[in-house]
């Protein structure tokens, strides 16, 4: 998801929301699409962040473990 463009068609959003592109044109005319929905001409797009929003993913890799480690924290209670 990270590598997407900053907005995705209709279909590639339906896609990742599970939903059929038929089911999301339908949404978008009763204005219950999950997220907001931009008109370019006769087309439909998505902002990315907020598919990515409505998904519940961050718009930012988490970490498990911290990347860097803490140079303030003591070792082992030595």
């Amino acid at each position: 998801m990270f590598d997407l463009p900053v907005a995705v068609d209709l279909r590639t959003a339906a896609r990742a929301l599970g939903i059929a592109s038929t089911t999301a044109y339908r949404l978008i005319r009763e204005d219950e699409f999950p997220c907001p929905v931009l008109r370019v001409g006769r087309r439909y797009r998505i902002p990315t962040n907020e598919l990515m929003r409505t998904l519940g993913i961050e718009d930012r890799p988490l970490y498990s473990v911290d990347p860097e480690p803490d140079v303030n924290s003591p070792e082992d209670g030595s």
